[in-house]
């Protein structure tokens, strides 16, 4: 059988052993030492992402100055040359907006007309209609009127 001896257990060697129940309590201690353990490491990590982001910013900004004073005939007739082919890419794009704009007023203008036309064409259905309602109505009453023998032998 084997014996659990209590130094395996952590138990405190400062000199006082403990008796009794105390013995097995935990030790008070333990919680703040890990607090300043936990504080430590924490301090540590965010010292060590300060660093490399310094490092990482550092790097940029010489690798920003390389390219600027890098700056050769080579390249730069490459600017020139984009700078020519946007432009001219920039006009068709503004010829082309000038006729969509020339488009829009016309299908307006043209959407106005045909409102126009549709508000007569329906004030003419509506008196159209009313003028066959007034004839129906007259053409009712003159076959529903009554007939005078009179008026009869005349024709």
């Amino acid at each position: 059988m084997t014996a659990i001896r209590p130094e395996r257990l952590g138990a405190d060697h400062s000199g006082s052993e403990k008796t009794g129940p105390e013995q097995y309590a935990p030790n008070r201690d333990v919680p703040e030492r890990l607090a300043e353990v936990d504080q430590a490491a924490a301090t540590a990590f965010e010292g060590e992402i300060r660093e490399f982001v310094r490092r990482d910013v550092a790097f940029l900004r010489r690798q920003r100055n390389d390219v600027d004073t890098a700056a050769d005939p080579a390249t730069d007739n490459i600017n020139a040359l984009i700078r020519r082919v946007a432009g001219a890419s920039m006009d068709e794009i503004d010829r082309v907006i000038l006729e969509l704009q020339g488009v829009r007023d016309m299908l307006r203008g043209e959407g106005e007309r045909v409102s126009r036309e549709l508000a007569s064409y329906a004030s003419l259905s509506h008196a159209s209609m009313t003028a066959m309602k007034v004839i129906g109505d007259s053409l009712k009453q003159w076959k529903d009127a009554p007939v005078h023998p009179s008026r009869r032998n005349a024709s």
